[in-house]
């Protein structure tokens, strides 16, 4: 069969359902500026903005296993830390200790979200995103539209300096809104 197959941009063999600290963007469909605006340096959320913020805190009531972090809501973009707790385990103590691992390869496997992983995760949250603008959209006599681009970001969090310094990057990212690469015009 030579229907060609999307590759993961995940680090090879790293299993994402581990405990672990995990930073996330997901940016917006052509990059468009749908959830707010940036005024004075801070965020201003718009109704889908809002939404977004809700299915955010959900994923932590539907999933035992994921407790989350710092995030930000920008106009084209999402950034947020989950941890994941050891499977079955209520404690967050380790969520710093994903290894150091080599630099990110590329896989040849098909993609796959296995369970409790980030990417059944983030799939379920940009999916309910989704779904829930397009019913509100609905109800106003609306198209339906496409909110999230293609995939999303990850880093693997690796220790407690870099947990720190990624959420202070998230804190004052609106801060720096009109330098950051993600920044389209409002």
């Amino acid at each position: 069969m030579d229907e060609k197959q999307r590759r993961s941009i995940r680090l090879a063999g790293y299993d994402y359902a581990q405990g672990g600290a995990y930073f996330v963007t997901v940016c917006t469909h052509e990059r468009k500026c749908v959830f707010g605006r940036i005024e004075n340096g801070a965020m201003r959320p718009n109704v889908y903005g809002n939404l977004v913020r809700d299915e955010w805190l959900k994923s932590a009531e539907l999933r035992l296993n994921v407790v989350l972090d710092e995030f930000q809501i920008m106009p084209n973009h999402f950034h947020a830390i989950v941890i994941f707790t050891e499977r079955g385990s209520p404690s967050v103590g380790a969520h710093c200790n994903a290894p150091v691992l080599g630099p990110r390869a590329h896989c040849n496997a098909p993609l796959q979200r296995p369970a409790r992983s980030l990417a059944s995760l983030v799939g379920g949250f940009k999916g309910s995103v989704t779904r829930n603008i397009n019913l509100y959209r609905a109800g106003r006599n609306l198209a339906p539209v496409r909110v999230w681009q293609r995939n999303y970001f990850e880093r693997i969090v690796r220790d407690e300096k870099e947990l720190d310094d990624t959420r202070c990057y998230i804190n004052e990212n609106p801060l720096a809104w009109l330098t950051d690469e993600n920044y389209s015009g409002q």
